[in-house]
């Protein structure tokens, strides 16, 4: 039986079209496009990008400055569920921030990774704002959830969201923890 090298070649060329391209297909428009309309459509979001690879979700999202950050992690959690799964989700939030901002976080800092690392989350609120206090202008929202405690802060235009989770992964650094 001789092959004739033609028809061949262009079977698997349409088979690999149609594979591939089903499989974009898919990613594309029954995972991808869903989550994205569910986090577009939360108040404050400005854009959003989503990426689904086998064992986690980035969502980079562009916020407006009152955006209610813990409300907008519990939409994508909750109906997005069935395209989550057990995936990781990832926020990666575009920084609005300017040097004031920069400078007072870092300065708050030390404050809550103390008040996180002794539990005590009821503290984060009351340092932030004693210490938001002396800024005029800032202003500090919290808030928490069972995963992460949610800060943000806002200074006219500028803004900055910070998610920091409750039960941070342990470092390779000490052997015996």
């Amino acid at each position: 039986m001789k092959l004739r090298i033609f028809p061949v070649v262009l079977t698997v060329i349409i088979s690999a079209a149609v594979l591939f391209g089903g499989w974009y297909g898919y990613d594309r428009f029954a995972l991808q496009s869903p989550l994205e309309q569910i986090v577009k459509k939360y108040d404050g979001v400005k854009d959003a990008h989503i990426h689904i690879s086998k064992d986690q979700v980035n969502v980079k999202v562009d916020l407006e400055p009152n955006t209610d950050l813990r409300g907008l992690v519990q939409q994508i959690s909750t109906e997005g569920k069935s395209v989550i799964g057990s995936r990781k989700l990832n926020l990666d939030i575009e920084d609005h921030s300017n040097k004031k901002l920069d400078e007072w976080w870092s300065k708050a800092l030390f404050s809550v990774a103390e008040s996180m690392a002794s539990k005590q989350y009821s503290q984060i609120p009351v340092k932030l704002q004693q210490l938001a206090k002396n800024y005029g202008t800032l202003q500090v929202t919290t808030d928490i959830d069972d995963n992460n405690v949610y800060v943000s802060l806002k200074d006219g235009k500028a803004s900055k969201f910070i998610i920091l989770p409750r039960n941070p992964e342990k470092m390779g650094v000490w052997p015996n923890a």
